[in-house]
């Protein structure tokens, strides 16, 4: 079979792919990358990066409510257009910049999703090529929910690209997409509902923590409804109308545009993996400890692609992409181990949490100390007029070391970020306290949390 041959060929732009494209170049071999989008990933141009910097208007403008008759007398107005200009600032250069530096480096670019043809060839651009190992680095989408008139829906990059926001919109899906859109539409003046088939939004995250922020995001009008399976989308002539089922009950509810937040999944569909004897399954690639291919030993998974086990976030991404570095490019066995994970839910307050809930605690057969306090009280959150700051933190009674931390608050993704390094370092709660940290400081609370 003829076509180009190549030592490593990589699936995929974002965060992981790049990180090994980048690697194998440097190591002399001869490289190709392929991505059927634009060159950068998702979290550079349409998820992480650009949400950031939408979510810091809804900051200002949350601060000076908090503090309006405290000496703030007039609210900021946001102009949606002139924000969106800014945040293409980041955006914007990212896919010409990427292929750039990329040829630069010495790889060859395809602008395709490739298909296998066997375990080691692929077809590409109408091209054959073949390649000693093949790393696949394709993220997620969106999840389908196979109902009729899916087709209405928006998707959360539709909402980072929005033009001008409507005066309602409707939210199917509470997990961290659906959240962080729906406090950044409502804090700017969208009428928001969230519908999703669960009890609570954010499953993973710790349930008192959860319920807490449910309560906070009602205040700023944000509506719920839970325990409800959307059943089909309606177009009418302004707006879509939304049914559903609660219980055996039916209603609907309609809105100018409805977003599907309900999950995304493996980006895998294009590549015929059955034809590369590449096995996956619902969460991914199937891979072992070495984050190689369970069924064919030329292919690698990092990154949200992989069924490794670790949560789809940008820092597991480029950890497994320089742990199959040393595995397919430098022939070490590196197995896939990774410290204490901290995820934050960029909403106002913000949620973040590390390590075990109290639930995975207790069912994991730790003895263990809860610590649950909601302190709006406390310095920080009482300067900047803040009604909602909690924490829970879990602790092993046997060794006195921390299990797991939630946090409920304006800096919560900073603070979280301290109880991770105090997990990785093994502190016991005394050493965790011992720490000499900067006040007046959110990061100086969590010595209080313990």
């Amino acid at each position: 079979m003829k076509g180009k041959e190549f030592d490593v060929f990589v699936i995929g732009t974002g965060t992981a792919g790049k990180t090994v494209a980048y690697a194998a170049a440097e190591n002399g071999l001869k490289v190709a990358i392929a991505d059927d989008r634009e060159y950068g990933g998702t979290c550079a141009i349409r998820g992480c990066d650009p949400k950031k910097v939408l979510y810091g208007f809804t900051e200002v403008l949350q601060h000076a409510k908090n503090l309006q008759g405290k000496g703030i007398t007039k609210l900021p107005e946001v102009d949606w257009a002139t924000v969106q200009k800014f945040k293409k600032m980041f955006t914007e250069a990212i896919p010409a910049a990427t292929e750039r530096d990329l040829r630069e480096a010495g790889i060859e670019l395809y602008h395709q999703s490739p298909k296998f043809l066997n375990e080691n060839t692929l077809s590409v651009e109408g091209k054959t090529v073949r390649a000693k190992t093949i790393v696949i680095a394709t993220g997620l989408r969106p999840r389908d929910l196979n109902i009729p008139g899916e087709e209405h829906f928006n998707i959360s990059e539709d909402f980072m690209e929005l033009a001008e926001l409507p005066e309602a919109m409707i939210f199917v899906g509470g997990g961290y997409v659906g959240m962080e859109q729906a406090h950044m539409a409502a804090r700017m003046g969208v009428d928001v509902t969230i519908i999703e088939r669960e009890s609570r939004p954010l499953a993973p995250f710790d349930e008192d923590m959860a319920a807490l922020l449910v309560k906070s995001s009602e205040e700023i009008g944000i509506s719920f409804v839970f325990d409800a399976e959307v059943t089909k989308l309606e177009l009418l002539r302004k707006h879509i109308r939304v049914h559903y089922k609660k219980g055996k009950a039916t209603a609907t509810i309609k809105a100018p545009m409805v977003f599907n937040t309900s999950g995304r999944v493996p980006a895998i569909e294009k590549l015929d993996l059955e034809k590369g004897n590449v096995a996956f399954e619902a969460n991914g690639i199937m891979v072992n400890a070495y984050l190689q291919s369970t069924t064919n030993s030329s292919v690698y998974a990092c990154g949200d692609v992989s069924a490794s086990g670790a949560p789809p976030l940008t820092p597991l991404s480029s950890q497994e992409a320089r742990i199959v570095v040393k595995n397919a490019l430098e022939k070490k066995r590196v197995k896939a181990t990774f410290p204490p994970i901290p995820s934050v839910v960029f909403t106002i307050p913000q949620l973040a949490s590390v390590g075990l809930t109290e639930a995975e605690a207790k069912k994991q057969g730790f003895s263990v100390r809860v610590e649950s306090k909601e302190v709006p009280k406390w310095f920080n959150a009482k300067r900047m007029n803040q009604s909602f700051y909690a924490y829970k933190t879990i602790v092993d009674t046997d060794s006195n070391k921390i299990l797991g931390a939630h946090i409920l608050a304006e800096q919560a993704g900073e603070m979280i970020n301290l109880f991770a390094m105090a997990m990785s370092a093994n502190f016991t709660c005394e050493q965790f306290k011992g720490q000499l940290l900067a006040y007046p400081t959110w990061g100086n609370d969590v010595r209080g949390m313990v």
